[in-house]
């Protein structure tokens, strides 16, 4: 179970990792990441739609997605924020296949964010 601490709740917090992250997806699921200095924990926030399923089908998808994540919160540094878009492929998909592709979101998404940190920023 993904602890209290680490639950995103507000919606500026989803709107703003979505919109000034970084992102990274597959056929099952997007991570959006952000790097913050606001922060002391790592946040995490689940987008599952009703184009997943129904109620049922969109409870055990996010369930398995937030049990996946709390596995990984170690690996990921303090002051991030995530959210875990789940796209229809999610629903048939195993824990496994899941998991296998949260961490290469994640990784993909850490390259992606050290990228954008050391290339100097334009000047309008």
């Amino acid at each position: 179970m993904l602890p209290a601490l680490h639950r995103m709740r507000r919606p500026a917090d989803f709107t703003t990792t979505v919109r000034r992250g970084v992102r990274s997806g597959t056929s099952r699921i997007v991570l959006h990441r952000r790097a913050t200095a606001d922060e002391d924990a790592v946040l995490v926030g689940f987008v599952v739609s009703k184009a997943v399923g129904n109620s049922v089908t969109r409870n055990r998808v996010e369930r398995r997605l937030r049990h996946l994540m709390a596995e990984r919160l170690p690996a990921i540094p303090a002051g991030t924020t995530l959210v875990v878009r789940a796209a229809p492929q999610a629903a048939g998909s195993t824990s496994a296949e899941l998991g296998a592709d949260l961490d290469a979101m994640i990784a993909a998404t850490g390259r992606k964010l050290r990228g954008r940190q050391s290339a100097p920023r334009a000047r309008a």
